[in-house]
């Protein structure tokens, strides 16, 4: 059987991810939505791709994220009429559904498999909820999983003095800095660096919240920086319901009493940035200065428009501290989307 997630019908709903990338390459629980559906079936087509005709084709939307059981019927060749799955019809269901897929992600990538010794040196709460992969590092630290599962990846480092919460994902060589406080239901990506407090939120993946300050019910695409002392609001001062901004949509989306920051793919903050609640940045973005405002658009540099060759090479430089470069695929997309813009 072949999977196909259609990309294209769904493409703008998830603003401002999803913009370089197919949004099947977003990331919600543990895995992406595209490995998510990899797991259980060997070929798994985009249509954004123009994949060829395949008889015993099943197509889906690329913004719905299936359950453990809805994949493990489909992959037997049972399509129920009771299949469960969350559809993420705006960027605030990433962090909103963020809890619910995490527990789903902990039972399909912990089944028949053995965690590695939790360390006599680690301070753990309902240990049987905590899984632990190879090389990982993980030194004097507090690990609550009473309320939901925490999972540990390879090569991930666990700094002293952390008191990490879950549900909770830290991804393949990520870094969780002394000190830090990780609030369920949170994920931290692959390559990532976490410090400071972070709750409810999800960082994709190569990107740095390595300082103190709040980040909580947020977004973080990939290849993101958020200077030391960053923080954002998740709620308003009356309590009274979230709007966002989205350029994608015909009018505000409403999204609830808690909704942080939404920050695309290799956007930047400068130092003691304050981010109120409910603000949407594009992608490549450069923020410093006076307070930002709730929508900042792609490639903004402060006030001003980045220029295009310049915002390629601050990609490329903040790729390189990470071991990669940019690739001929994003300057092609950037380059379109910049002028667009």
């Amino acid at each position: 059987m072949t999977i196909l997630l259609d990309d294209i019908t769904v493409s703008k709903d998830l603003y401002p991810f999803g913009q370089v990338n197919s949004i099947a390459h977003i990331r919600i629980g543990m895995m992406t939505i595209l490995e998510r559906w990899q797991l259980f079936f060997k070929q798994v087509l985009l249509k954004s791709e123009k994949p060829p005709h395949h008889s015993k084709t099943i197509t889906f939307p690329a913004n719905i994220v299936p359950s453990h059981d809805m994949l493990k019927a489909l992959a037997a060749g049972n399509r129920r009429n009771e299949e469960i799955f969350v559809t993420l019809n705006n960027a605030a269901d990433i962090f909103k559904f963020n809890d619910w897929v995490l527990r789903q992600d902990f039972e399909m990538l912990t089944e028949n498999r053995e965690s590695q010794p939790i360390p006599a040196h680690v301070q753990a709460k309902t240990p049987e909820n905590i899984f632990i992969e190879e090389n990982a590092d993980i030194e004097f630290c507090y690990i609550n999983a009473e309320a939901g599962p925490v999972y540990i990846s390879e090569g991930a480092t666990i700094m002293q003095g952390s008191m990490l919460r879950g549900p909770l994902f830290i991804g393949k060589n990520s870094l969780i800095k002394m000190g830090a406080k990780i609030y369920g239901a949170t994920t931290i990506g692959p390559a990532c660096l976490a410090g400071g407090e972070i709750k409810n939120s999800v960082i994709m993946g190569f990107s740095n919240k390595a300082h103190d300050g709040y980040l909580g019910d947020s977004v973080i695409g990939e290849w993101c920086n958020l200077g030391a002392g960053t923080s954002n609001s998740n709620l308003k001062n009356n309590a009274g319901e979230i709007t966002l901004n989205i350029p994608t949509f015909s009018e505000p989306i409403k999204a609830g009493m808690k909704c942080g920051l939404l920050m695309g793919d290799y956007s930047r903050s400068a130092i003691n940035t304050s981010f109120n609640t409910g603000t949407v940045t594009g992608i490549s973005c450069n923020i410093y200065g006076a307070p930002p405002e709730k929508y900042i658009p792609n490639f903004s540099w402060g006030t001003e428009k980045y220029e295009l060759e310049k915002a390629l090479r601050d990609i490329d430089n903040w790729k390189k501290l990470k071991g990669f470069d940019i690739t001929p695929f994003e300057k092609e997309k950037i380059q379109k989307l910049y002028n667009e813009s």
